[in-house]
């Protein structure tokens, strides 16, 4: 991979295109979700999540606020309108040596702001399966 995997990840949310998350994520990548209880293991998994994910966050009024990098992790705080709820959250992303991210972890405030996630991203990933 040419591009590192973080600039990667950010054209990806800026592009609004999951199109790179297959050279992007490992093989065995682990998702976890701010609404569900287990691990999500697996690309396909992860990539559906993510793909969910940007349709319900990829709107005009989404953006990173701060990021804190070390050498094969990051941490990026968002900030996102949605249905006039302001969530708050933070990606958590952990990638090899071969830079592809093998832990995408997200956390989400305020509990208003969770119950409305959970609600649409399970429609999505509903959507998604018929």
């Amino acid at each position: 991979m040419t591009t590192s995997p973080l600039a990667a990840w950010h054209q990806i949310v800026k592009a609004r295109n999951a199109a790179g998350l297959d050279a992007l994520l490992a093989e065995d990548v682990v998702f976890h979700s701010p609404v569900v209880h287990t691990p999500q293991v697996g690309k396909a998994l992860t990539r559906a999540y993510l793909r969910a994910a940007l349709q319900v966050f990829g709107n005009d009024s989404f953006r990173y606020l701060r990021e804190f990098n070390a050498p094969q992790e990051a941490v990026l705080e968002f900030l996102v309108e949605i249905e006039g709820i302001q969530v708050n959250g933070v990606d958590m992303l952990r990638w090899n040596s071969e830079g592809q991210i093998v832990e995408f972890k997200v956390m989400v405030r305020p509990l208003k702001a969770i119950q409305l996630i959970h609600q649409q991203m399970a429609a999505m990933l509903q959507a998604r399966r018929c």
